[in-house]
């Protein structure tokens, strides 16, 4: 395996459809068992219900605090360093619950892929 390194880009961001935005900080072919991404959801925003097909993923709280809904369970609230584990297929979204921005890492396995994405809403 090469030796890679992938740096923090603040011009990388893009708005996703979903109700956040993305900066994909790791996310090749190359490298195909794990794909990260840095999430920035607004004060009072929720993301569109959704799943990822064949795809776990792990949200890493970095900043803020909010609610998460994964499957049925009900809602729990989330803060800094908090990690969310979400089956494959299982249903998803996030609220921020507060005044700053909600910031979290989205670690998937394997590697996100847009054509796993569904919109549930």
């Amino acid at each position: 395996m090469k030796i890679s390194l992938h740096r923090h880009d603040p011009a990388r961001e893009y708005w996703f459809d979903e109700g956040c935005f993305i900066n994909e900080l790791a996310n090749d072919a190359e490298d195909s068992a794990l794909s990260i991404a840095l999430a920035r959801v607004l004060p009072g925003a929720t993301t569109r219900w959704h799943l990822l097909e064949g795809i776990a993923e792990r949200y890493v709280i970095q900043q803020g605090k909010g609610v998460v809904e994964v499957g049925d369970a009900p809602p729990r609230p989330v803060g800094k360093n908090d990690v969310v584990l979400i089956p494959s297929g299982c249903r998803q979204r996030i609220t921020n619950t507060g005044s700053e921005d909600l910031v979290f890492l989205a670690l998937c396995t394997p590697r996100f892929q847009p054509q796993t994405y569904r919109d549930l809403e």
